[in-house]
């Protein structure tokens, strides 16, 4: 529901737009809340709203980057079935859109943005991870580099909401980028990123990941406004995303036009509050304000 009509802005004008989901303290979605209920900062300082929606409307573009090194070889199967179930129920033909990228050793944009599901379904089907003698040429899980290369070859060109969904262990072997490096690349792209942490303790050894993996999806979600889950006995994977799908469903949108001028390209930093006590907004914590 749109609060107001929205805008019309010049082009010399520059809108951050930030998304954001706002939840109680049970954890449940809250989808009522008004433009003046919200507040952003900018570096501290508070900034006027001049464009505010319920987003669910406007279009998307999913990200869908998966694991397929050979820590994953036994749940791929899994991830594919419920990414094309995904994928069928969230994307509206002809107003939304889907890449797929897979990654292993190698980075590999399996298909290009395409709104047809039967497209997005041969391609999810083609997911395949190395032979063993493949890997023993040269293994590596290149999930920094993965979230970079669809940041800058797609998302960056595109309107509307964004968000990537990465299937993966969270652990990165080879990348030649940091995870820092591969956070600002996402945030340059205005995409948030729904992390899926998704192990099989057998190929290590039937002993848990430890915290490493966890942690980087945490912060890979956390800094970019999207969300972190974790598959297990009490959450399958398509309970996740079926999380995620709701959350896409009930963003608002929030644009300001910022009210110091940008004179060097750099990143500012964002808060977005509510004025109503007890509520928790996820959204993104900085953007990059380009000359």
């Amino acid at each position: 529901m749109r609060a107001q009509q929205e805008p019309t802005f010049s082009s010399e004008v520059k809108v951050v737009n930030v998304l954001a989901t706002v939840r109680d303290k049970g954890g449940a979605i809250v989808r009522n809340l008004k433009q003046d209920e919200f507040q952003v900062f900018e570096d501290g300082r508070p900034q006027q709203i001049r464009y505010f929606s319920q987003d669910s409307d406007l279009p998307l573009t999913i990200g869908l980057l998966v694991d397929t090194s050979l820590s994953q070889v036994r749940v791929l199967e899994e991830e594919r079935a419920a990414s094309y179930r995904f994928l069928d129920e969230v994307l509206r033909q002809d107003k939304d859109k889907a890449v797929v990228v897979q990654f292993d050793q190698a980075v590999i944009i399996r298909q290009d943005l395409t709104s047809s599901h039967k497209e997005l379904q041969d391609t999810l089907e083609l997911l395949n991870a190395p032979t063993r003698a493949e890997a023993a040429e040269g293994s590596g899980t290149l999930l920094y580099d993965a979230v970079r290369t669809a940041s800058i070859q797609v998302m960056r060109k595109q309107q509307g909401r964004k968000a990537f969904i990465v299937l993966t262990d969270g652990v990165d072997v080879g990348s030649a980028i940091s995870l820092t490096e591969a956070i600002e690349a996402a945030q340059r792209a205005d995409t948030l990123v729904y992390s899926i942490l998704f192990s099989d303790e057998s190929y290590y050894g039937g002993h848990m990941l430890g915290p490493s993996g966890a942690g980087v999806l945490k912060r890979l979600s956390k800094e970019t406004g999207g969300g972190f889950f974790e598959v297990s006995k009490k959450q399958s994977i398509g309970d996740i995303f079926e999380a995620i799908q709701e959350e896409l469903r009930s963003e608002y949108s929030i644009g300001f036009v910022s009210d110091r001028p940008v004179t060097r390209s750099a990143f500012r930093a964002l808060r977005v509050t509510t004025k109503q006590k007890g509520l928790l907004v996820q959204a993104r914590d900085r953007y990059y304000a380009e000359t």
